[in-house]
């Protein structure tokens, strides 16, 4: 025992400590510590106790003398310790947050956690921590158009309604092209997938041509009525009318959900329709295309079909995009809306009065 420390054990301390040492649910840091002071109790040495404990000489000294000062407690407690670096002061937290909200840095579009550190004079994980805790991520982007489509509420409460109760005895039809998919074949073949690395597809291809893929997605059932064309103009669309025309119940209504697009739109397509009066056209608002749901279904034949694909000519593209809907509509499964027409409009209402505080 280090000269100068010397104590008894009352019985009620003997007791607690050995309780605590006993005790399964106790953690270890307690533990040793109470070993150390009843080995020091019973009058074992300095080394026979760093033998038993497996601890340092100072690590001894240093608990003989808590229990000597501060009894039992002191023990079972770690003193409160001063942080190794002073905290950062409002004024600097509050700077980063103002130059990430409403500056930019010279010659960059966004600030990265580097350049934010250098600008203000801290390390480069206090940015990182001051922008987590803030909710900022300015290395992220997102893309945005609210519509100024006058008639944008009567559209959209039109469109939203067919989707969520959509009329008897007819069916919602949602309707647009892919226009210029590209029959792109790769330099070299690509490397299979193994463990330890990805599938891989060279950088650089071979263009063999384009086509377009017309769809119509039928909202309830969730199958795709799927032609290519060279073309996406008036005379393919009415040939894709005609298409939709012999592929459904011709005792049935048919609601078409179109964007603005011009051929939609064209004189020789306005005669087809008044010729085919159970055709009804419902065109999204401008720059609503978010609303037509055969989108979605574009992008899984984009995600899933064509982004990978090796295609040596056109005619393989079209196989292999016509092969999908084919695959599809045998377990078909419906996107299903759910968002109604009063809350879009109410976060498009926030969306704006947004842009307005901020200009």
């Amino acid at each position: 025992m280090r000269t100068g420390i010397a104590f008894q054990l009352s019985p009620e301390d003997r007791a607690r400590l050995e309780g605590v040492a006993a005790d399964r649910n106790t953690p270890q840091k307690h533990v040793w510590r109470v070993r150390i002071v009843l080995l020091s109790a019973d009058g074992v040495g300095t080394m026979g106790i760093m033998l038993r404990t497996g601890r340092s000489k100072p690590t001894v000294w240093r608990w003989q003398e808590r229990f000597a000062t501060e009894g039992v407690e002191g023990l079972l407690r770690d003193k409160t310790r001063p942080p190794g670096k002073a905290p950062l002061a409002a004024s600097v937290i509050q700077q980063v947050v103002t130059k990430t909200t409403t500056q930019k840095p010279p010659a960059a579009t966004h600030w990265s956690a580097r350049a934010m550190a250098k600008a203000v004079g801290i390390a480069v994980s206090s940015v990182q921590r001051i922008w987590q805790a803030h909710g900022l991520k300015p290395h992220l982007v997102r893309s945005f158009k609210l519509s100024n489509d006058p008639a944008f509420t009567e559209k959209l409460v039109d469109i939203v309604g067919l989707y969520l109760d959509p009329p008897d005895r007819a069916l919602v039809l949602s309707v647009d092209e892919k226009s210029q998919i590209q029959a792109l074949d790769r330099t070299q073949p690509g490397l299979p997938l193994k463990k330890g690395r990805a599938g891989t597809l060279t950088h650089d291809y071979k263009r063999h041509g384009t086509t377009t893929l017309f769809a119509a997605l039928d909202v309830k059932a969730g199958t795709v009525i799927g032609r290519c064309a060279k073309r996406h103009q008036h005379q393919e669309f009415i040939r894709f009318l005609g298409v939709i025309d012999q592929c459904t119940p011709a005792d049935l209504d048919l609601h078409l959900v179109v964007d603005n697009y011009a051929t939609h739109k064209h004189p020789k397509v306005k005669a087809w329709l008044a010729e085919h009066p159970r055709f009804h056209m419902h065109f999204t608002p401008t720059s609503s295309s978010w609303l037509n749901l055969v989108e979605r279904f574009f992008a899984e034949i984009t995600r899933k079909r064509i982004r990978r694909g090796v295609f040596k000519s056109v005619i393989d593209l079209e196989v292999a995009i016509l092969s999908y809907p084919a695959e599809h509509n045998e377990h078909p499964k419906p996107f299903v809306w759910t968002a109604k027409a009063i809350d879009i409009l109410d976060k498009v209402q926030r969306g704006k009065q947004v842009l307005e505080s901020e200009h």
